[in-house]
């Protein structure tokens, strides 16, 4: 009987114990038949007391690896309506393949989608798994702690696989959808200024592309959809040039275009014959590019040639009532001053009466001693009455003025002057008339009007026009003086006849721009690298100038020059040529350039000066007029004048 009751216990713990032993004993030198996870649900398959609803919920032994926290568990609730066949606990896995699972699940394609450091799910699943793991200092019970132990590894699994579910769900919902600005900056993620309208755009030339290809065109409803959104897209996007010019309804359109996009996609998978098309539309645009330059330079040479409205009624306007002034009324006061040395003389030869006006008025505003300030305007016949009708009626406080006519000028006739006899000649007036001649300078700034004027040119005749000055500071009418210029007759220009600021600063700003080299009497005579300088402000010793005898200097240089052969036309490239070597550097706070072509000149500099140049086609009493520098030259204008008010001259 006892060995029989032996035996019967023998087999019960045989049954029960050898299992469990060959399951979780780590040292086993022999394998089971079938696999762990094969065993486990043939265990969990059990039932108690038939009830088949009630099964077994075995707990494997934990590893020494998973006390070490190298392991994470995932429980399922048995509440769970779908844990009929999911309520064991599944095998756990080694957390550096869960952490890589669960990065490779939540990590963008961009890095522009970063989670934040509370979001990491790294972090989140070493944080559970320490919290899972750690011990509890309170309980004294070891057989109580395993308890307890078990049951908060339960609980921690379950709350750590909800927040891993929904962190990958979110993240994937994330990658589905195009990315708003506002999104990637509240992530803190650094995007470019106004990210949906740049966006919006290259959807569009995209969309094109697709249109054009021949997989899409075969594809009716794809074509009449993508014509739908390119619609749709451009309403939208309108004239915005930024994020908030958009309408409400702008990133709808966008996702609707990324998702017809991404339809394009997959019908044309040929990058090669995407590559081809945008190569194509690259040239094209540059191709218009082009054709928009010259376009856009043709109509500024022909803006800078026009005379606005206002300015051609202005002087009818000044004619009409200087005629009706008696002799006596047309004189103008202090002439006795016009050949004293001891004042400060300046020339300034014009046909514009308003541009002249601000010179005036802006030098003397500026003078320390307006009274010994002497003008000496030279103008044109058609202008003569106007501009001395200007300054009858707006004389500049207590400076002198004097207006002459060039026609007056008998000395200056073609057979003393060189370029008189050149404008005059046929080729010439074909040069510029003529526009489509075969021998006509496609460089259109060489084709301005005012080449063809003799006050262009009076410059080298100062001597001529006066005689009796010693000293005279030339001004051009582009220009706005902002301080004080008498110190500029205190110059010494150390025997040289030119005093002027040079303009090397830029390289065409150097001799080999305004000068034809390969031609031999250019380049044996001259320095290609010389510094050139500019005109608009000029200090000329007119003493100096005759004594190196510079009018004949200026005439031999012009008769080699017939053919335009040396350079082309306009009066710096012989003014170069004329002063080589006789003109002085002066400071360059005396004049600053560029405020007719260059829309970035220092403004420091600007304020600086004391002489600022509206040197280019971009003068300020045009329409194409920089307005960054308008008010420099606008403030010296009295748009409530009587003649301008009725010539409609507006600021």
């Amino acid at each position: 009987m006892v060995k029989f009751r032996n035996l019967v216990l023998f087999f019960i713990f045989l049954t029960v114990a050898a299992p469990i032993f060959l399951y979780t004993d780590p040292t086993a030198s022999f394998k089971t038949p079938f696999s762990k996870r094969d065993f486990l649900e043939d265990v969990t398959a059990l039932t108690f007391n038939s009830d088949e609803n009630r099964r077994l919920n075995l707990l494997p032994r934990e590893s020494p690896q998973v006390v070490r926290g190298g392991v994470v568990g995932v429980v399922y609730s048995k509440q769970n309506p779908d844990s009929s066949s999911l309520d064991a606990h599944k095998i756990s896995e080694p957390r550096d393949q869960l952490s890589a699972r669960v990065l490779s699940a939540t990590q963008d394609d961009d890095d522009d989608n970063k989670q934040s450091h509370n979001d990491n799910p790294i972090e989140l699943v070493t944080d559970a798994a320490s919290q899972m793991y750690k011990p509890n200092d309170d309980m004294q019970d070891p057989r109580h702690s395993h308890i307890q132990a078990s049951h908060d590894n339960s609980q921690n699994r379950k709350r750590m696989h909800v927040q891993l579910t929904q962190r990958t769900s979110r993240t994937a919902d994330e990658r589905q959808e195009p990315k708003s600005f506002g999104a990637e900056k509240e992530r803190g993620t650094v995007v470019m200024a106004d990210a949906q309208v740049r966006h919006l755009k290259d959807q569009l030339i995209r969309a094109k592309v697709y249109l054009s290809l021949p997989a899409a065109k075969a594809n009716a409803h794809f074509v009449r959809e993508l014509r739908l959104r390119i619609k749709e897209v451009a309403r939208a996007l309108g004239d915005a040039s930024k994020d908030s010019d958009l309408p409400k309804t702008a990133m709808e359109k966008l996702k609707a275009m990324e998702q017809t996009l991404a339809k394009g996609k997959q019908i044309q998978d040929d990058c090669s014959t995407v590559v081809k098309k945008l190569r194509a539309m690259l040239h094209s645009a540059e191709e218009q590019l082009r054709v928009h330059k010259k376009q856009t330079m043709f109509l500024t040479q022909l803006t800078a040639k026009t005379i606005p409205k206002g300015l051609h009624c202005l002087p009818l306007r000044l004619t009409t009532d200087y005629y009706a002034l008696n002799s006596s009324e047309q004189q103008f006061p202090n002439q006795e001053k016009l050949e004293d040395n001891e004042l400060y003389h300046y020339a300034l030869f014009s046909d514009n009466v308003l541009a002249t006006s601000v010179v005036v008025n802006s030098t003397i505003t500026n003078a320390k001693h307006p009274s010994k300030h002497v003008f000496h305007i030279v103008t044109d016949r058609l202008n003569y009455a106007a501009m001395r009708m200007w300054f009858l009626d707006n004389p500049p406080g207590k400076a002198t003025i004097q207006v002459q006519n060039v026609e007056e000028f008998t000395w200056l006739n073609s057979s003393y002057s060189p370029v008189l006899k050149q404008l005059g000649s046929r080729s010439m007036i074909d040069y510029y008339f003529r526009a489509h001649h075969t021998n006509s300078d496609t460089n259109l700034k060489f084709r301005n009007p005012k080449y063809l004027s003799i006050l262009n040119h009076l410059r080298f005749y100062l001597p001529e026009i006066f005689p009796k000055l010693s000293k005279v500071l030339f001004l051009d009418d582009d220009i706005v003086v902002q301080k004080d210029l008498s110190g500029l007759w205190s110059v010494d220009l150390k025997g040289n006849v030119n005093g002027a600021v040079e303009t090397c600063g830029e390289s065409f700003h150097r001799f080999d721009r305004y000068l034809n080299f390969s031609n031999p009497l250019i380049s044996k005579n001259f320095d290609p690298r010389a510094c050139g300088w500019a005109y608009g402000m000029n200090v000329f010793d007119l003493d100096e100038w005759k004594r190196q005898n510079i009018t004949d200097v200026y005439h031999r240089w012009q008769d080699l020059n017939q053919d335009r052969e040396l350079w082309k036309l306009g009066t710096l490239p012989p003014g170069l040529i004329t002063f080589w070597k006789r003109t002085y550097p002066i400071d360059r706070k005396w004049h600053t350039l560029g405020l007719g072509y260059n829309p970035s000149v220092n403004q420091r500099d600007i304020e600086r000066a004391a002489v600022i140049h509206y040197n280019g086609n971009l003068k300020p009493w045009l329409e194409i007029g920089l307005p960054r520098y308008r008010g420099f030259w606008s403030k010296h204008v009295d748009y409530g004048h009587v003649y301008l008010r009725e010539c409609n001259i507006n600021p």
